[in-house]
């Protein structure tokens, strides 16, 4: 079907297509879970989002992994300089160990104490802390996932990853009924029992991409080297990125404590939405990935216009599918929602988050794709400036006073959607501007 297309079409969907696959089945794996723990009580959901929630803090960190391994490595493989490529994801997995063990007890010590910080239910705060203490047993797994995920991506691999990603969402699925429900004559774990399914398919998901990468099945030749110079380069990119999605995720979190204060329904309600939105917006992030790689690719082989050009394709590519999403968002919210849960209340409260938001997708699209893009150009520093005033600025403060003045939830996320715009606009004008062609990674 791809090569029906023009040949910088071909490059472009080659790349864009799988990683939005993979990007989707991500949220897909996360929606299983929610989707079966929304049998056994509203209580049930709102501790489960909660917690995948609070897992963007260790997701902030990934994201330093992520945007370095990508920034350094597809400049080195636009360049064709493979061993160096090579020697810096050997570097880079051992960094991402190491780091991943203090993160691993952080999270088991620390992330129960959001639920209370939040002011939740009690019910909702004894199930989630069986959920992330669990779930926190995963971290080395996903942290060094993530990096073989992004040397792939930047070498021009996303199929790899989509194609892991499949079996791994499929046992997921079975691990999850066999855990949560007790069958086969298992114990019934609950809501435990999808933190224990999410740890086995990460730990398998790992295993393949280390037997992948000792078998020399990847461009990169194994090897147990360390480059202190290589670990800097990448950690001047990713560093930035990794406060900005730290401080972006801390504002969500008071966010969502704005909305924890419409109640229950309203919470479970929203969790639901954001993934449902997500089955909207992964795709555009899994074009992000192939803009970051080819931006980053193109800039190596010192083709600067051929960077551009590329990441105005696949923004089209995206701003064309999430908008095409968007239709489902605003005018059937409510058959989606009820594949989650059956609650009238959370299926109004959800139906309403899912029709504004709808009506931002292109711009997410924008916000996406151009931050992905200025990342891998290693602009970074300007992306967490955008992203942190804009944030703040037109989402976080206004939502609170609107809450204050109105107390009607439709005015929080209003305010939402204007951040998304007015960001976009930002960030297209930085892109267009041209300054992230001279920046060195």
């Amino acid at each position: 079907m791809i090569r029906l297309f023009p040949q910088k079409h071909q490059k472009v969907l080659a790349l864009s297509i799988p990683a939005a696959i993979n990007s989707l089945l991500d949220m897909l794996q996360v929606m299983t879970d929610l989707v079966m723990v929304g049998s056994i009580s509203a209580y049930a959901i709102a501790a489960v989002g909660l917690g995948l929630q609070s897992l963007m803090f260790i997701f902030a960190v990934l994201t330093m992994l992520h945007v370095g391994t990508s920034a350094l490595l597809s400049r080195f493989v636009g360049a064709k300089s493979y061993r160096k490529a090579s020697l810096g994801l050997a570097t880079l997995l051992r960094f991402a160990f190491i780091v991943s063990i203090p993160m691993m007890a952080g999270w088991y010590f620390g992330a129960s104490y959001i639920y209370q910080l939040l002011g939740t239910s009690k019910e909702v705060a004894s199930l989630g802390h069986e959920y992330v203490g669990v779930l926190s047993y995963m971290m080395p797994f996903i942290f060094l996932k993530l990096v073989f995920v992004s040397a792939l991506n930047a070498s021009g691999d996303t199929k790899t990853p989509m194609k892991i990603k499949t079996i791994s969402i499929v046992l997921n699925i079975i691990f999850n009924y066999i855990l949560i429900f007790g069958a086969f004559g298992c114990k019934a774990f609950g809501v435990e029992g999808a933190a224990i399914s999410t740890v086995m398919v990460n730990a398998f998901e790992f295993g393949v991409y280390i037997w992948l990468y000792l078998k020399g099945k990847t461009i990169y030749i194994p090897n147990l080297r360390f480059n202190q110079n290589l670990l800097k380069r990448a950690l001047k990119v990713g560093i930035p990125s990794s406060i900005e999605r730290s401080l972006t995720f801390g504002s969500f979190m008071l966010f969502t404590a704005i909305i924890t204060h419409y109640g229950t329904s309203a919470l479970a309600g929203y969790q639901i939405g954001l993934r449902i939105e997500g089955l909207a917006f992964m795709p555009g992030m899994g074009f992000t990935i192939a803009a970051m790689a080819l931006m980053g690719q193109g800039l190596g082989a010192k083709k600067p216009q051929q960077s551009y050009e590329d990441v105005l394709l696949v923004l089209k590519y995206a701003s064309a599918l999430m908008f095409g999403l968007s239709f489902f968002m605003i005018f059937i919210p409510h058959i989606l929602v009820r594949v989650f849960t059956d609650n009238k209340d959370v299926i109004d409260e959800a139906s309403l988050y899912l029709r504004v938001v709808g009506l931002s997708q292109i711009p997410l699209a924008f916000s996406f794709v151009l931050s992905g893009a200025l990342r891998g150009a290693g602009d970074s520093k300007k992306v967490l400036k955008i992203n942190l005033v804009s944030l703040w600025i037109l989402r976080i403060i206004p939502a609170f006073v609107l809450t204050w003045y109105f107390h009607n939830i439709i005015f929080v996320y209003l305010a939402m959607i204007a951040d998304t715009t007015i960001k976009a606009i930002w960030l297209w004008r930085r892109f267009e501007s041209g300054s992230w062609q001279k920046i060195r990674v």
